[in-house]
């Protein structure tokens, strides 16, 4: 597994749910993760019932096995001045500029600066060694803007690169792309079996295959269980309603007269077979597209109770189930 894990994915397809149940899946066993949120939403620390995450690591969970869940919030003004001291030694004067407001507008205002230093901060948690020589961190987790800029976000050191040709600035950015283009991460982007987030998925795909950035996996999250094959489907198609009423006046709903419950149950129930069927059918159209974009698929259950920290472990065994941790 690449040491650095980019998830990504349309809005509302729960990007942040899987991308915090992929760490706790590659902390088990004693391994450390490190789950890192950029968009400032605090949604990591919603997910794990905790409060806000400040701009440090912080351990937020064990998995099983003993494995560590580190959390960090990526605070780009605080990010700028952690740079500025680590290449220009701009302790004190960044600060000064911070109470100028001069570190607010910076991050704001120039085109991409906010984004180099979230990478930044992120390829430097992936590079970071103790003093024993191993790295800090197993794996870096990203939770990750979402597909329609996923490409962007990432390839900005390219464009910095280029623009300042020596220098601090151009050996940073230089040194972030070879981690984001290596094998050391993947890109795996997170869909629902429909329409709009799988033509979403299967652009972003094309755009980061374009600016050869690795793809990793296609993750289909929130998978509604199969209730009725399709010889079942089929059954219910076809068969008369008069039949159905029969079916249910023998299993005791109603009797067998005409317009008792038993008849007035069959018509709705017939109708939301069809419905299950047109939702079936949709499905299995776009798994099929899916699978065509030759990436491994993985796909996570919809959790009948909801989003909590359970849920969160459940889904981090079923990602370890399928092999992808």
């Amino acid at each position: 597994m690449s040491r650095l894990q980019v998830v990504s994915g349309k809005g509302g397809t729960g990007k942040t749910t899987v991308a915090a149940a992929l760490a706790l899946a590659l902390a088990t066993e004693g391994k450390r993760t490190l789950l890192v949120e950029v968009e400032g939403r605090q949604g990591i620390a919603q997910l794990f019932e905790t409060e806000a995450l400040p701009y440090e690591e912080r351990k937020i969970a064990v998995a099983p096995g003993g494995g560590e869940v580190y959390a960090l919030a990526i605070d780009p003004e605080l990010a700028l001045l952690d740079y500025l001291q680590m290449f220009y030694k701009l302790g004190s004067a960044g600060r000064a500029l911070k109470k100028l407001g001069a570190i607010d507008f910076a991050t704001t205002i120039a085109p991409g600066l906010r984004d180099v230093l979230l990478t930044g901060k992120a390829c430097e948690a992936v590079r970071r060694k103790d003093r024993g020589g191993r790295f800090l961190y197993d794996y870096v987790v990203m939770d990750a803007p979402p597909t329609g800029r996923i490409t962007r976000f990432l390839n900005v050191n390219d464009e910095v690169a280029g623009l300042a040709k020596i220098g601090p600035i151009h050996n940073q950015a230089q040194a972030v792309m070879r981690v984001l283009k290596s094998p050391e991460t993947a890109v795996h982007l997170v869909t629902l079996l429909e329409e709009m987030p799988v033509q979403e998925t299967s652009d972003g795909i094309a755009e980061l295959r374009a600016a050869r950035l690795p793809v990793g996996r296609i993750i289909v999250n929130m998978v509604r269980p199969s209730v009725l094959g399709p010889s079942e489907l089929e059954l219910a198609r076809t068969v008369p309603r008069t039949a159905v009423a029969a079916s249910l006046s023998g299993a005791g709903l109603g009797g067998a007269r005409r317009g008792g419950l038993a008849e007035r149950l069959a018509g709705p129930l017939l109708e939301q077979a069809d419905e299950y069927a047109a939702r079936f059918a949709l499905e299995r159209e776009q798994r099929a597209v899916l699978m065509e974009l030759g990436l491994p698929l993985h796909e996570l259950p919809l959790l009948a109770e909801g989003m909590d920290l359970a849920g969160l472990y459940e889904l981090a065994t079923e990602l370890r189930q399928q092999g992808i941790s």
